[in-house]
C-alpha cells in the first residue's frame, strides 16, 4: 500500500453537536471511531484501545489524552501516540475537516 491515502470524506457529526471535551462514535464501515472534541478542533481515532480492544470513548479525556477505562492505558488524541502503558501500539487516526456545518472525516 502506498504512503497516500484515497479517501473521501464523509459526514460524521453537525457542527456544535459535540461539546468541547466530548467525544462521539460512529461506524464507519466495520469500525468504530471516536469523534473528539477539543480545544483546537475535531480529532477521529479508533474506539479501540491497542491493548486490550477497550472502547477509548468510555475513558476519561483530560487535554488532549485519552485513558482507556479497562487498564488506563493512555492515548494521545491528535496523534493516537501512546502516553502510558499498558499500550504499546499507536491507536489509528483520520484526517477531520469542516466543511459547511459538518465535520467530516477522512475514509477509504
Amino acid at each position: 500500500m502506498s504512503g497516500t491515502r484515497a479517501g473521501r470524506f464523509v459526514t460524521v457529526a453537525k457542527v456544535g453537536e459535540i461539546p468541547e471535551g466530548g467525544v462521539k462514535v460512529v461506524r464507519l464501515d466495520d469500525r468504530e471511531v471516536a469523534i473528539f472534541r477539543l480545544a483546537d478542533g475535531y480529532h477521529a481515532m479508533d474506539d479501540v484501545c491497542t491493548h486490550d480492544g477497550g472502547p477509548l470513548a468510555e475513558g476519561i479525556v483530560e487535554g488532549d489524552v485519552i485513558e482507556c477505562p479497562r487498564h488506563g492505558a493512555r492515548f494521545d488524541i491528535r496523534t493516537g501516540a501512546v502516553r502510558a502503558m499498558p499500550a504499546t501500539q499507536p491507536v489509528p487516526t483520520y484526517p477531520v475537516r469542516v466543511e459547511g456545518g459538518e465535520v467530516q472525516v477522512e475514509w477509504s
